[in-house]
Order: C-alpha cells, then sequence, then structure tokens
C-alpha cells in the first residue's frame, strides 16, 4: 500500500496551494504560456481527427492506455520533441501533427494499490499510431535511448506499447548525422534489459519491422485481435521482390497465437492493459487478501480408471487462489500448459502436462513453453510448481523432423540452472525422461518430488514395456485370448509394482499425499526453502524462444 503523506509534504502542499491561490488573476508570463501551449497540442482533446480515427478502429489513443496502465501515475519525459522534418514542415505543423515525435515515454506506477512504491514503479515507452503511423523517428530513437538508459541504472520494469511501423526515411534533419540509421543503440541497449527487469510487450493494431523486432525482445506479448505482427510490412514485402499484401495479410493474429509468438492473446486495449497489470503483479511479490476453492475437489479430479482424460486447467484453478492463473501461449504447445498463479497470495510459475492432447506427451513445442517459463522465472526469482502426467517424450519419425531432442532437452538445461525452490506433484503418470523432465532432470532434483494416490511411475509406458520385455513369453501363447489374459496380467503386475503407494515405500518420491493437501505442501515448501539456492550458473537472460 501507498504511504501517508509526511508532514513536510503536507505543509508543501498547503504552501503550494497558498501560492497558487495568491497569483489567482494575475496573468500568465508569456515564457510559461508558450510551454503550456506547445504541450497542449500534442493532448487528445486538442486532437480530435486523430482521437476520431482510433475510435473507429476500436483503438484507444496512447496516453488513455498509459493513464489505465498507470492509473494516473505518470511522468512524460521529452514530450516537445517532433518528426526531425523542420526543412520541409512548419515548427506549426510538426508539433499539432507529430507530438512527441510519435513516442510517448516516462516513468509512472503500475499496481500503485498493491504494491509499495518502490514495487510499483516502472518504464513506459508507447508508440502512437496516430503520428506518422507510429514510425520510428530520430528524436523517437534519441528519447527511447534515453530511456532505456534510465530503466537499466534503476531497474525498473518496462512496458513497451508496440503499435506502428519500421524506420521513418522522411526525417531530412537527420540525414547528415543519421544517414543510414544503423548505429543507434535502442535495439542493443533494449535487448539488454532481459533478464535484468521485466519487459512487457502490449500490441494493438499493426506491428511491423523495427517496432516488432522491439516487441519480440519483450518477456511476453500482449496482443489485442486487430493485431498484425511482422518482421517487415507490405512496403518491405514488395521491395524485397516478395509480392504486393495487404497489412492484415501478414502476421494476423491466427498465426502468430498457434506460432507461439503470442502469449496471450486479448479482446482489445482496454483488456490488453488489464491482464498487462496482472502480468507484471507476479513479479511484484505476494498479496494480502485471496480467495481458495475447497480443495478436496482435487480428490475426484484425477478418474480412477487410469486411461480416462480429465482438464489438468481445473486442478491448476482449483490449487490456485481464485481467478489468478494467467496462461500463456494457450493455442501453441497444447500438450503443456503454462502460466502463473498464486497460492495463499504467493506468486508461482507453474509448468503442467495436458493428458487431453496426445496423451500428455511432451513434444517439442510444449518443451520450449515449459523451459522459456523456467527461465522467466529464473531471472526474476519465482518459484515454479510442475504437475506431472506423461507417458514420456513423444517418439517416433514424424516428431524427430521437428527436431525434438534439442526442443525437449532445453528443459533439462533450463531446470539445470534454476536457483528458486522448484517443486513437482505427480497427479497420474510419471515414465521415462519426460517425467524426469517435469522434475528438474531428476525425482531428488527438486525441493520436494510428491504425487497424489493416483500416481504411476516406470522406466517407459507400461504397455510398450510389456509388449517388448515380454515378447518372448506373450509370442508363445497361440490362443489369442490366452495372449491377451498373460498381456494384461503382466501390464497389472508392473502397474501395482509402479503404483505411488510403492514408489513412495522405495523413497523415489518424497511423498503420496492426499489430493487436499497439495497448497499445504507448496506453502510449507516455500517457506522451508531458500528463495535462492545455490550460485547462477550463467545463463542470465531469456530465450525469445
Amino acid at each position: 500500500m501507498k504511504e501517508s503523506k509526511s508532514n513536510s509534504e503536507l505543509e508543501a502542499g498547503k504552501n503550494t496551494a497558498s501560492t497558487e491561490k495568491q497569483t489567482e488573476g494575475k496573468p500568465i508570463r508569456a515564457d510559461l504560456a508558450e510551454v503550456i501551449e506547445r504541450h497542449a497540442r500534442g493532448l487528445d482533446e486538442n486532437r480530435p481527427e486523430a482521437v476520431a480515427s482510433r475510435q473507429k478502429k476500436n483503438q484507444r489513443m496512447v496516453r488513455v492506455n498509459i493513464n489505465d496502465l498507470c492509473d494516473g501515475d505518470f511522468t512524460e519525459y521529452g514530450a516537445l520533441a517532433v518528426a526531425a522534418q523542420r526543412q520541409r514542415r512548419t515548427m506549426d505543423d510538426l508539433t499539432r501533427r507529430t507530438p512527441a515525435d510519435g513516442v510517448v515515454a516516462g516513468i509512472g506506477s503500475v499496481n500503485a494499490s498493491l504494491f509499495n512504491e518502490d514495487k510499483a514503479r516502472c518504464m513506459v515507452i508507447a508508440y502512437d499510431y496516430t503520428v506518422l503511423a507510429g514510425t520510428q523517428g530520430y528524436y523517437g530513437h534519441k528519447k527511447k535511448d534515453r530511456m532505456i538508459k534510465i530503466a537499466h541504472e534503476q531497474r525498473l520494469p518496462v512496458f513497451l506499447f508496440a503499435e506502428g511501423g519500421g524506420g521513418r526515411p522522411a526525417d531530412v534533419d537527420a540525414e547528415p548525422v543519421w544517414p543510414a540509421g544503423l548505429d543507434v543503440s535502442t535495439f542493443a541497449q533494449f535487448a539488454k534489459l532481459n533478464g535484468k527487469v521485466p519487459i512487457v510487450g502490449i500490441v494493438s493494431g499493426r506491428c511491423f519491422a523495427g517496432n516488432a523486432v522491439l516487441l519480440g525482445c519483450c518477456d511476453v506479448i500482449i496482443a489485442a485481435q486487430n493485431t498484425n505482427i511482422g518482421t517487415g510490412g507490405p512496403v518491405m514485402v514488395e521491395g524485397g521482390g516478395l509480392g504486393t499484401f495487404k497489412p492484415e495479410d501478414i502476421g494476423p493474429m491466427e498465426v502468430q497465437t498457434k506460432n507461439g509468438v503470442v502469449d496471450i492473446a486479448v479482446a482489445d486495449d482496454v483488456e490488453a492493459v488489464a491482464v498487462a497489470k496482472k502480468y507484471i503483479s507476479y513479479f511484484q511479490g505476494p498479496v494480502d487478501k485471496w480467495e481458495a476453492a475447497d480443495q478436496r475437489i482435487l480428490r475426484d479430479i484425477v478418474p480412477e480408471q487410469r486411461r480416462r482424460v480429465y482438464d489438468i486447467r481445473t486442478v491448476i484453478k482449483t490449487i490456485a487462489d481464485k481467478d489468478t492463473f494467467l496462461e500463456l501461449k494457450a493455442d501453441f504447445g497444447l500438450g503443456m500448459i503454462t502460466g502463473f498463479i498464486r497460492i495463499g497470495g504467493n506468486p508461482f510459475g507453474i509448468i503442467a502436462n495436458n493428458c487431453k492432447y496426445m496423451a500428455g506427451a511432451i513434444e517439442a513445442e510444449g518443451a520450449d513453453k515449459a523451459a522459456r517459463l523456467i527461465q522467466i522465472c529464473n531471472s526474476y526469482g519465482l518459484p515454479v510448481i510442475s504437475l506431472g502426467d506423461t507417458p514420456g517424450f513423444m517418439v517416433g519419425p514424424e516428431i524427430e523432423k521437428r527436431a525434438q531432442i534439442r526442443h525437449v532437452c532445453r528443459m533439462f538445461m533450463a531446470a539445470s540452472h534454476f536457483n528458486p525452490p522448484f517443486f513437482t506433484v505427480f497427479l497420474r503418470r510419471g515414465y521415462g525422461l519426460g517425467s524426469q523432465a517435469m522434475a528438474k532432470g531428476g525425482f531428488h532434483e527438486p525441493f520436494f518430488t510428491i504425487a497424489w494416490p493416483t500416481g504411476e511411475f516406470g522406466g517407459m509406458g507400461l504397455e510398450g514395456y510389456v509388449k517388448k520385455g515380454f515378447k518372448k513369453e506373450l509370442d508363445a501363447v497361440a490362443d489369442p485370448q490366452e495372449r491377451e489374459a498373460l498381456y494384461q496380467k503382466l501390464v497389472s503386475g508392473l502397474y501395482d509394482r509402479g503404483k505411488a503407494i510403492n514408489i513412495g515405500s522405495h523413497l523415489e518420491v518424497d511423498a503420496v499425499i492426499d489430493p487436499a493437501d497439495t497448497r499445504k505442501w507448496i506453502l510449507q515448501g516455500l517457506k522451508s526453502a531458500s528463495k535462492q539456492t545455490g550460485e547462477r550458473l550463467g545463463h542470465d537472460f531469456i530465450d525469445t524462444w
């Protein structure tokens, strides 16, 4: 919560009010009036055409988005900038049509009602599409470089509103010092923020070239349904001799959600800002108020029939505090669920196998999701909960065409460099190397590895193990019914040997628990485990993929 004002601050407020009262009725000095008037030109109320254009597209003005994000607590830097086009346009035209050179930037507070000022402070860099289509101009780059430098020095989380195009060729004033513009430090310095502070990318509308590159450097991309994201826009595509396309043809949402570029799809600007505030809250710390479901529900979610499916998202939402599950990349890597939750007000990252897709087998895309979530949590000190139910890594000739072995091994690499507490809970199946990947590389690597009574374990899937391991015995039985009976008997025997209660007696898992006690175990683990365990092992950035 924000601290109450001190006596000195209250006194300062009285003095300010008193001064304002004393100056009532007096004319404003000419120099101050000029500054006030110049600033006013860029305000939304003095740009009715721009506002109308945004309203037609069901989009908000950039300062409305910032005000919503920061709850009105925002201090703008560089508002007096205009496009570097004084040689071809009048100053009056530039100040009215290119305010802030199309980039609104400054420092504000996000979620200040929930967290103290130190946790709430942030940096905002927002492209304004109503100014020259959000292209990147000379002074805009200069402003961004200044803001990025402050973000580095002050370790400020960064929110990037990325709507717009790439470089702006019409900035003729800059040509003597910036003929190609390839020596700007913006992209390198922005990328260096990765792993140092959370970077949240927000986009609504068209986002191409330089703007898209900055967006792609963000930890998370939150995008509205009207979004198009492309390494190059229509002009660049056509210029490269690759054909003529409309902006809507390049990187639409139905492409960018399924391929994993977009982390969170939202309806519009309003939802984008709300989700951005929710996302950053996990990195701002615990909250005091929370609600939880009756945990006894967990006892019946996993079916007694071991081959039946269930909804893993229901499990996650039941374990988590009410309305705190935020999923990433929901339409990509469908066999793996990743995101963030709170338990008892405490933030966690979460990875979970989805038995509704390929029985929860881990494929390349799902492994990428899990590995990147682990990297994000490692960089910013969030503990991770892993909910396991997998027959292992997907195998076969087709999956290997997708570089399966390199992708799935990212889980081992990311987890081996992970320092915060890691908790693994097996809900049902834990077979082969895939189950070890869900447990930080091995069952004794997490702070704890526990199982529900429905847990079952083995070096590989039981059915495949019997078919290959007992092939000779099965082939020796001529009668098909007798052979099937022997097969089922062998599978049943292996299942009994691999049941959670038996595995627990051999100490391969630390405990077999009542599912209703899952939250208790996690919270006790959080209290008991060191927030940082071991030395940093060198991987101090988050992969873009």
